[in-house]
């Protein structure tokens, strides 16, 4: 059985060190809101669903040892909490909604006391967790539908329970497959330069005995060239209404791909992923991260000192290159004109 992510236990967050595996099953202790924000800044803890969950219980780390007597003042030190955890990583989609979630909470009980706000922001952190493993259960179950027996699937970071409290994503549609009966092959890059592919991926699906195998991130278009792959399943960070999405570097180019040797392009994301306010993938923020990333492997320098480094963490792949989105309300397709349907029919809101 997997390690669960985080836990909520004895009144603190215990987060799963992902920095430390596959060698080491590491847990801290976030005893506040800025403990929740380091875990998820320095990617103690990662992948947008899981980043979401940390943060509504950082919003309640923050706020439960406040002595303010008013709502404004008991507002005031949330806000604070808020804005720290909202500068941790830009481009999740997950970490705005959960942190406008707890936000709108607090406004729609602006009547109630501070020690009863207290209550239900730790009430809503529960039930955002709770959620977010329903809502994995149900992508799988729809996303399985896709899969046929004898697949060899492809995927790029990971899109699995450890980049959310249930299932995952886009693993999460293996395992239910596998649950079905389906017999599949998973072909995982590397994922350079975190190698979240080979440190994470590789290693939640080992430990639940599905048939892995690991390749560099370059090796994917000999894969599709050699007929080796029949899908291609990643995960979203965030998902802009015409059905453009960013996730981890070098999916754009497995799109393209995907497209050229004719291999269908899925995503998979909870509907809190999908940021209706964003028209295109033009109008994503793409984090950066810091050179040291790219210069070194586990602590060893590789490039010479000097070099100038650009490190985005994402990048947004144009919907024309999607097949299908598939969520925990089901599955739908961008269309020619940028809009997407449910099931081709159905307009999204």
């Amino acid at each position: 059985m997997l390690p669960k992510t985080l836990e909520w236990k004895d009144d603190r967050l215990m987060i799963l060190d992902q920095t430390k595996l596959p060698h080491q099953v590491t847990y801290i202790q976030c005893r506040d809101h800025r403990d929740v924000a380091e875990a998820i800044r320095s990617m103690r803890v990662r992948g947008a669903p899981a980043i979401g969950v940390a943060a509504a219980f950082g919003l309640y780390l923050g706020s439960v040892d406040s002595e303010a007597k008013s709502y404004r003042d008991f507002f005031k030190e949330f806000a604070e909490a808020e804005k720290e955890l909202s500068l941790t990583r830009p481009t999740a989609r997950n970490l705005f909604w959960a942190l406008e979630r707890m936000k709108n909470l607090l406004e729609k009980n602006r009547d109630e006391p501070p020690e009863k706000l207290k209550m239900l922001l730790l009430r809503e952190a529960k039930m955002i967790l709770r959620e977010d493993q329903d809502l994995c259960r149900k992508i799988g179950e729809n996303g399985a539908a896709l899969i046929e027996d004898g697949d060899r699937i492809l995927t790029h970071c990971n899109a699995g329970s450890l980049a959310t409290v249930g299932i995952g994503t886009a693993l999460g549609i293996i395992y239910t497959a596998l649950d079905e009966g389906k017999k599949v092959k998973v072909y995982a890059d590397e994922t350079r330069p975190a190698l979240q592919g080979a440190r994470l991926t590789v290693w939640e699906l080992i430990q639940a005995g599905v048939d892995t195998t690991l390749i560099c991130d370059s090796a994917a278009g000999i894969l599709m060239r050699g007929k080796m792959i029949d899908i291609v399943l990643v995960g979203a960070d965030r998902i802009a209404a015409n059905g453009d999405f960013a996730n981890k570097i070098g999916t754009y180019n497995l799109a393209i791909l995907a497209k050229e040797h004719g291999i269908p392009f899925f995503v998979a994301a909870p509907y809190s992923t999908i940021d209706p306010a964003l028209n295109s993938g033009n109008d994503i923020q793409i984090e950066e991260r810091e050179a040291r990333e790219v210069t070194h492997i586990s602590g060893q320098r590789i490039a010479p000192d000097g070099v100038t480094v650009y490190n985005p963490v994402f990048d947004v792949t144009p919907h024309q290159y999607v097949d299908g989105i598939i969520t925990d309300r089901g599955f739908f397709k961008p269309n020619s004109e940028g809009k997407n349907y449910w099931y081709g029919e159905q307009k999204i809101s």
